[in-house]
């Protein structure tokens, strides 16, 4: 028999990318979302719902991408009910009714006190705002549902792209204003502060790692990113010179941005001893949404 998947969460890139191993390893995918009619329509936050389509599916894997990826204070009540809240409905469900599905919850490096080193997912949390606080509390569920028998996941994800990225991130607004600068329709780039230092990862890559985490029954919490920093000026340059626009005539600083960390680098032993490992860098990952974002 055929295994199925339920993808919480799958109009993103994520679930894109996801859905797409997923199909490729044979395994049928049933996607949920909120709102695009080519996929059940539901919320996770609703217990009924969740509990309805775990019984009915018998998935062997279910995956817990939904969230708004916002840190805003305005967004507490709705990181929490989809994140927190829609993790908890995953996780009783299956306890209570398909207890040989595998799960797996997206995390965040963003839930992690960051001191400026790589972080490990052994680092103590920090809810330093809603998103974050979400997903802590999506943490301790899993732990609390692992400790009655459910096997669970957690991937803490870096920061990734893809072609697929909604364009209110930077590292896509930055790719878009640099052809509107070399289409003549722009005339600079405005940027807050090109020093931050983070990891550029490809969506793809990121999906290849949960698979990884999934399919083995040994780690069940893993950071998940290629562990290489990068600034936002190096991003910059490369995608100007990709594009074959001068940087030095088309940017200007935001002396008013002020940022939420000065770097932030993922430690990716865990993820690397189970045999992953990046496809993407930089220079592809920027190649790949500047042809076909």
């Amino acid at each position: 028999m055929q295994p199925k998947a339920l993808i919480f969460g799958i109009t993103g890139q994520d679930g894109y990318y996801l859905s797409a191993l997923l199909a490729g390893k044979g395994i049928s995918v049933t996607g949920v979302s909120r709102n695009n009619p080519e996929h059940t329509i539901g919320d996770v936050a609703n217990y009924e719902l969740v509990e309805q389509l775990i019984t009915d599916n018998q998935p062997a894997y279910i995956f817990h991408l939904a969230a708004n990826s916002t840190t805003g204070h305005d967004t507490l009540f709705e990181n929490y009910q989809t994140i927190a809240t829609g993790s908890l409905n995953i996780l009783e469900a299956v306890y209570k009714h398909s207890k040989h599905s595998k799960v797996f919850i997206a995390g965040s490096g963003l839930q992690f006190v960051n001191k400026s080193n790589p972080i490990a997912e052994t680092d103590a949390f920090e809810a330093r705002d809603s998103y974050s606080m979400a997903r802590i509390q999506a943490v301790y569920a899993a732990r609390y549902y692992r400790g009655l028998g459910i096997k669970v996941y957690v991937g803490y994800f870096f920061h990734h792209d893809s072609p697929l990225r909604h364009s209110r991130h930077l590292n896509v607004k930055i790719i878009k204003t640099a052809l509107k600068i070399k289409d003549g329709t722009e005339k600079y780039l405005v940027i807050g502060n090109p020093d931050i230092i983070k990891e550029f990862n490809h969506a793809y890559d990121m999906m290849n790692a949960v698979w990884h985490l999934i399919k083995q029954d040994e780690i069940f919490e893993a950071v998940i990113g290629s562990g290489l920093g990068y600034s936002i000026d190096n991003w910059i340059d490369t995608c100007f010179k990709i594009i074959g626009i001068n940087k030095h005539e088309h940017l200007e600083l935001n002396q008013h941005y002020k940022a939420d960390f000065s770097i932030m680098v993922s430690n990716p032993k865990t993820i690397k001893s189970l045999g992953w490992e990046a496809i993407y860098d930089i220079n592809s990952l920027a190649q790949d949404m500047i042809n076909n974002g």
